[in-house]
C-alpha cells in the first residue's frame, strides 16, 4: 500500500520520501515519460497512435484518452493539442499578436523546464521502491505531478471543480473494468500523491 510523502532531516540532509509500489511507480513515470514526450515531440509515430493513452493502456487496463477523441484535436499540429495548451496557455487572451510574440519569447524555455522536471521525476520513480527526493527533486516532482494531471484532467475533458464532481458521479454508475474508472482512479492517486508532497514542503 501506497505512502505518501513524509519529511525527513534538515538542511543538505533533507529528504522527501514515500513509499509507491512497483505498479504505482510505473504507471507514474510512465506518465511523466508522455507528457515529456509532449512537450519534446520525438521521433513521428504512426497516424492514429497516441502515445499518452497508451502508458495506461499497455498496462492491461484499456484506458482511452486519446485526443483524436476530442472534436477539437487537430493530428496535424501538437500546437493544437488542447493539453498542450493546459501546460503552455495563451498569456493575452485579448490580443493575439502580443499573445503570439509572447510565446516566441517565452515558449521554448518553459518547454525546456517543464520537460526537465518531468524527467527528474521519471529517473527518481526508477530507483528503488522508496522515493527519496533532495528539495530540489521534490520541486520539480511536485511541477511534474501537476502536469499530469493537466494533462489526465483535459483528456477526460476535466477543466472546472465541478467537471470532476460530474464525472466522479458518474463513474459511480461504472463497471468494475470501465476504462474512465481507471483513468479516474490514476487521477485521483495523483492528486492524493501531489498533496502529501506539498503538505511536507509547507511544513518547513
Amino acid at each position: 500500500m501506497a505512502r505518501g510523502f513524509r519529511r525527513k532531516g534538515e538542511g543538505e540532509q533533507l529528504r522527501f520520501t514515500a513509499q509507491l509500489d512497483a505498479l504505482e511507480r510505473a504507471t507514474v513515470a510512465g506518465l511523466m515519460d508522455q507528457v515529456h514526450e509532449l512537450l519534446e515531440p520525438g521521433d513521428p509515430v504512426d497516424e492514429g497512435t497516441d502515445d499518452f493513452s497508451a502508458i495506461v493502456a499497455g498496462l492491461g487496463m484499456g484506458v482511452t484518452v486519446a485526443p483524436e477523441d476530442q472534436s477539437e484535436f487537430d493530428a496535424s499540429s501538437l500546437e493544437r493539442d488542447p493539453a498542450l495548451e493546459r501546460l503552455l496557455p495563451t498569456a493575452n487572451r485579448e490580443d493575439d499578436e502580443a499573445a503570439a510574440e509572447f510565446r516566441r519569447l517565452t515558449e521554448g524555455g518553459l518547454r525546456q523546464r517543464k520537460a526537465s522536471a518531468l524527467a527528474v521525476g521519471a529517473r527518481v520513480l526508477r530507483g528503488e521502491d522508496k522515493v527519496r527526493l533532495s528539495e530540489a527533486e521534490a520541486r520539480a516532482f511536485l511541477t511534474a505531478l501537476t502536469d499530469v494531471r493537466l494533462v489526465l484532467g483535459e483528456r477526460m475533458g476535466l477543466r472546472t471543480d465541478e467537471d470532476l464532481e460530474v464525472l466522479e458521479a458518474a463513474a459511480a454508475q461504472l463497471e468494475d473494468d470501465d476504462p474512465l474508472g481507471y483513468a479516474l482512479a490514476v487521477y485521483d492517486f495523483l492528486t492524493w500523491l501531489q498533496e502529501t508532497l506539498a503538505s511536507a514542503m509547507l511544513r518547513g
